[in-house]
């Protein structure tokens, strides 16, 4: 079997290193990067392996720590930049598959698309991405400062600005970002002050400098300063936050029933199947609850209004029109000449017309088609695929003494949107809700993936999460990313349970909210200028 002709010269134009052990190295960041995915949610059931932490769709941040430790461990040997951009490449190519490779069951199971093609879909897409960390890795070696102590920093600046564009740019897929894997761990207490950006950095620093120790002579190391600072930047935080007053103050609780329909995505959008289905269990449920709040899921009401059978709207919105009961409920709405969005209705008692919100971080290919790539969708059979973008900060839902800031989907990954709800101007929300539909992605870790992430916002706000979904991960989490109550997933269930808004705001909001993300690029790119002044007035 014949190397990559391509990548095999690429290999043997590195001055001072042999193909061979280049190839040894490809491998090792496979490996690497593998694990670095396994440490968002493990993947497998374990036994005696959750002695170590290592539990199935929990993440474990001392594996993400020895994952990128590895990765800094073949950076600080390589010897040229070719070298060390091929290697993170290689990383993050197979980290970034094995953290969304679930996007092959929407593609190919219920999208239609080919497996020759939805395959190699999924690896392009990862490999795309990759490039931003490949230029990282690449600089960090070109600009690899005399003082060892320096490349750490370095290496936490490129690390950042590679996930930052990730997560930003080209309308921005931030899912899987180091920092979700220390949800749980000693820097999860960084989250209210530098969000999951901010998480990810320091853990690359720290895997720098612990590589740095391993791979230099006792002469280079980094001095014993570095050291302290590494433990100081493991436990001042936890401890902060346990002398600190708390970031966010309790405004009462809400009672709340969030329904999991579990109807099968290949049905969801049929006439004669799912729909009725839905349509049918939905109204029933939303009848018969009894808590201060009800919400239905993402399209738990899968067609327009006008297509409801006759008064199926009109009784829904007659049954909150009074008494001491709300209701969040997911539905498409528009029309063929005004365009169409994927929303959620607010029905309460007293209301003249029903709350709305619109999404508005839209999915490319499932909810907007990207320029040049309608061929690409032609090719897939999904319902309802270009939809208009609403507002970027929407009015919350008011009730019962709490505002209620609505998210669809995804939309929960994108940190620095929902941090405009905290911009001052208007009173923050109480309680996130989001509500989704991952039966898109089948019986996935992308359900834990996503767990994870509204773990990691409750955290950065100090806001309780509340998740309603079609199949799963439907949840309440509280404003210290714990999990209070949870259904199991691939059932149809009924969770119901008690929900403490709050009122506050962390650090992490208040700058978001004002600056955005602009502090952390600012951050990483004075790095990088000061790297490059280091590199070149000492030549």
């Amino acid at each position: 079997m014949q190397r990559p002709e391509v990548l095999t010269r690429w290999l043997y134009a590195v001055p001072g290193q042999s193909s061979l052990s280049a190839w040894w190295r490809v491998a090792a960041a496979v490996l690497a990067g593998g694990a670095h995915a396994a440490s968002l949610a493990w993947p497998w059931p374990t036994s005696f392996l959750s002695l170590l932490g290592l539990n199935q769709g929990q993440p474990a941040w001392w594996l993400q720590g020895l994952a990128l430790g590895g990765l800094a461990v073949l950076l600080n040997t390589s010897r040229h930049w070719r070298l060390a951009a091929l290697t993170g490449w290689v990383f993050a190519t197979t980290w970034l598959v094995g953290a969304f490779g679930w996007t092959f069951v929407a593609l190919h199971t219920y999208g239609g698309l080919p497996f020759l093609l939805a395959a190699p879909a999924v690896l392009a897409l990862a490999g795309l991405l990759a490039l931003y960390y490949a230029a990282s890795c690449g600089l960090l070696v070109a600009l690899r400062p005399a003082r060892k102590s320096c490349s750490a920093g370095l290496f936490a600046a490129l690390w950042l600005m590679a996930e930052l564009a990730r997560g930003q740019w080209l309308t921005g897929f931030g899912w899987g970002a180091a920092g979700y894997a220390h949800v749980e761990g000693p820097l999860s207490d960084l989250a209210p002050w530098l969000g999951v950006y901010g998480i990810g950095a320091v853990a690359a620093w720290l895997a720098m400098t612990a590589a740095q120790t391993l791979t230099t002579r006792p002469a280079r190391r980094p001095p014993w300063r570095v050291g302290a600072m590494a433990v100081l930047v493991l436990l001042v935080p936890g401890v902060y936050q346990q002398t600190a007053p708390s970031w966010s103050q309790a405004t009462g609780t809400l009672s709340v029933t969030l329904l999991q329909g579990n109807i099968a995505q290949d049905e969801k959008f049929e006439t004669g199947s799912g729909v009725p289905l839905a349509l049918d269990w939905y109204a029933r449920q939303l009848a018969s609850s009894s808590t201060d709040l009800v919400i239905a899921p993402e399209t738990a009401i899968p067609l327009l209004p006008e297509q409801l059978p006759p008064d199926y709207w009109a009784s829904l919105q007659q049954r909150f029109a009074n008494g001491t009961q709300a209701a969040l409920v997911g539905i498409p709405l528009g029309s063929y000449e005004q365009g169409y969005t994927n929303s959620v209705m607010g029905l309460k008692p007293g209301q003249a017309e029903p709350w709305r919100y619109n999404k508005h971080h839209l999915v490319p290919f499932g909810e907007f088609i990207p320029p040049f790539f309608k061929w690409f969708t032609a090719l897939m059979n999904i319902p309802l695929g270009d939809f208009n973008r609403g507002a970027a900060r929407q009015a919350p839902f008011e009730w019962r003494g709490q505002l209620l800031s609505a998210n669809i989907c995804y939309e929960d990954l994108f940190s620095e949107e929902l941090a405009l709800q905290f911009a001052p101007g208007a009173p923050a929300p109480s309680i996130f809700v989001n509500v989704s539909n991952l039966a898109w992605f089948g019986n996935s870790l992308a359900m834990d993936h996503h767990l994870h992430m509204a773990r990691l916002r409750a955290q950065e706000f100090a806001r309780p999460f509340v998740l309603a979904t079609n199949t799963g991960m439907t949840a309440i989490v509280d404003h210290r990313g714990q999990v209070r109550s949870i259904t199991q997933r691939d059932t149809r269930a009924i969770l119901v349970g008690q929900v403490e808004g709050r009122s506050g705001t962390t650090p992490y909001a208040w700058w978001v909210s004002r600056l955005g993300l602009w502090p952390l690029w600012g951050l990483a790119l004075a790095m990088l200028v000061w790297a490059w002044r280091l590199r070149y007035s000492a030549t």
